[in-house]
């Protein structure tokens, strides 16, 4: 199946996470998906959705829920993971087009989830991760946070940190950055 080259979708997950370890029985699950498809020939991030992903073998600690913003009873009222991929496939076209992560966790969290729940994998193996590109490009000697990104190229982050939408939104602006820049640069 050839790739489609419209657009990249940037992708964010929030996951289950403890302070330290996680309680006996429990395990990290993805408890949100944040979505911010972008446009390849214009750089322009075209909107950017939350799903809210129901877990199923452990609970939104206190922890999770200072981090993300996100609450017990807001996750509570999520999809199943299999439902979230069937909309990342339909909704997006994702198993045919790039995807882009910031760093690698975000890749590995949803094949070992799916793996274990028996959820089809929603995306195509044409995986960005835009934390490593973003450090090659500027030439720097270890990788950066997203955070540390947008300084470096003197964009605010705009909306909630560790909110799925709000980072794939900021992550969609870093990777717009890079190819809009490297296409100028390209032309000049």
């Amino acid at each position: 199946m050839a790739i489609r080259l419209d657009r990249i979708i940037v992708v964010d997950i929030e996951a289950t996470c403890w302070e330290k370890d996680p309680p006996p029985n429990q395990e990290r699950e993805i408890i949100e998906i944040g979505i911010c498809p972008l446009e390849i020939a214009s750089g322009e991030l075209l909107e950017k959705e939350s799903i809210l992903v129901k877990p199923k073998q452990s609970q939104v600690s206190e922890f999770c829920t200072q981090l993300t913003t996100l609450t017990p009873a807001q996750v509570n009222q999520g999809v199943s993971l299999g439902q979230s991929c069937s909309i990342l496939r339909n909704k997006y076209i994702s198993h045919q087009r790039i995807w882009a992560s910031y760093g690698e966790f975000d890749k590995r969290q949803f094949q070992v989830e799916c793996e274990k729940k028996g959820v089809r994998y929603p995306f195509s193996n044409r995986h960005l991760n835009v934390k490593t590109l973003f450090s090659v490009m500027y030439a720097l000697e270890k990788e950066v946070g997203m955070a540390g990104a947008l300084e470096h190229l003197n964009l605010p982050l705009e909306g909630t940190h560790h909110r799925g939408h709000d980072d794939a939104w900021n992550i969609a602006r870093i990777l717009s950055q890079l190819i809009t820049h490297q296409r100028k640069s390209a032309h000049d």
